[in-house]
């Protein structure tokens, strides 16, 4: 059974799985229930479980090819070993998005349900409706890149934590905190380190903005 856990944390991640899906109806989000929330986010994950498996398949393919051919050429060997070592680390990837759809619902039943689905609307309405002034913060925090460059989740990840900094009066080291958490979950190593680099950089912008 999944361990119990706070209300917040629930709803920032069925936020963060719900955002691309609710969008059409962000006018609307008072009206949204959270099983519509649940249902978004399984959808926001099968899709992504679909993608990797997809892209397993496409690897272990190449992978196969290279092993005909390894005959004649030994680098041909060692390319596919790694093609089979990738696609192995994408199916894994898979498997844990496929627990984590497993999970959401049950998670969600043993929390309290109105301070989930009343927070997760809170943050969808805060990241839609300040969306400009949300990115622009961000941009003072990305070095030498675009947060459009980033994949969409750990956008997302990065969009939620500086929506409650600034907007929800969530403390800084909190949000940060939350936002690493969940890019271990939704992301990769190298995501997360990303994530909690820039998130840095930005309180480091807003403690000299409050200075001046």
């Amino acid at each position: 059974m999944p361990p119990r856990q706070q209300p917040r944390r629930i709803a920032r991640e069925l936020a963060l799985l719900s955002l691309s899906q609710i969008k059409g109806a962000s006018e609307k989000l008072e009206a949204v229930e959270l099983n519509q929330l649940v249902l978004a986010a399984i959808r926001t994950l099968a899709g992504e479980v679909q993608e990797t498996l997809e892209t397993a398949a496409a690897e272990v393919s190449r992978s196969q090819e290279r092993l005909l051919a390894s005959e004649t050429r030994a680098t041909n060997l060692k390319s596919a070993q790694t093609m089979v070592n990738e696609a192995l680390e994408l199916t894994q990837n898979a498997i844990n998005r496929l627990a984590a759809m497993i999970e959401i619902p049950e998670i969600v039943q043993l929390s309290s349900q109105y301070e989930v689905r009343e927070y997760a609307v809170e943050i969808i309405g805060t990241v839609f409706r300040r969306q400009k002034e949300i990115e622009q913060q961000l941009a003072t925090g990305m070095v030498d890149w675009q947060l459009s460059r980033l994949p969409k989740i750990d956008r997302d990840i990065l969009r939620i934590a500086v929506a409650e900094m600034l907007f929800l009066e969530v403390p800084q080291k909190v949000a940060i905190n939350e936002a690493v958490e969940i890019a271990k979950r939704y992301s990769d190593e190298e995501g997360y380190r990303f994530i909690n680099g820039v998130l840095r950089r930005v309180t480091e912008q807003l403690k000299l903005e409050a200075k001046s």
